[in-house]
């Protein structure tokens, strides 16, 4: 759309099925690049993108012409089908249904791809799951526990 500006910064954070730790550290590079592909391919800007073995966080620029939700389905569609294809693990690999998306300001978006690189130094002291939750009610996004992620106890 001709003289449309915008700047739209998105934390995107989604979980394997079951949270289960199925995405190896050997792995992670080959992940990253094809989740970077995706999201180029849709005209889009990755920012930063960490897999930790149970979830991934990443931090996109989007243009307002696409849905984040249509983005979020074609990355697990995209990145699905690698794991699938390269037999990564026994069986067959999704993504948990549903996502997270958390939106911020150009002043953090340094801040929050140094959060995102850093995940495996920040899981030393908390779940995904704290973690998770710890978003929810910083961005005051109302929820029922007992459907996020589909937690289990």
């Amino acid at each position: 759309m001709a003289n449309t500006y915008t700047q739209i910064y998105i934390q995107i954070i989604f979980a394997v099925r079951g949270r289960e730790n199925l995405i190896p550290p050997i792995h992670r590079e080959e992940l990253h690049k094809i989740i970077n592909g995706i999201v180029s391919n849709r005209g889009q800007k990755l920012f930063a993108v960490f897999a930790m073995p149970d979830h991934v966080h990443l931090l996109v620029s989007i243009c307002p012409n696409i849905l984040i939700s249509d983005l979020v389905r074609d990355i697990k569609a995209g990145s699905s089908k690698l794991i699938n294809d390269k037999n990564w693990i026994m069986g067959q690999f999704n993504w948990q249904a549903g996502y997270g998306a958390f939106s911020y300001s150009k002043s953090s978006v340094d801040q929050v791809v140094k959060y995102i690189l850093n995940q495996e130094l920040h899981h030393q002291n908390k779940s995904f799951r704290e973690e998770y939750l710890e978003f929810l009610r910083k961005f005051e996004v109302d929820y029922d526990e007992k459907y996020v992620f589909g937690w289990i106890e």
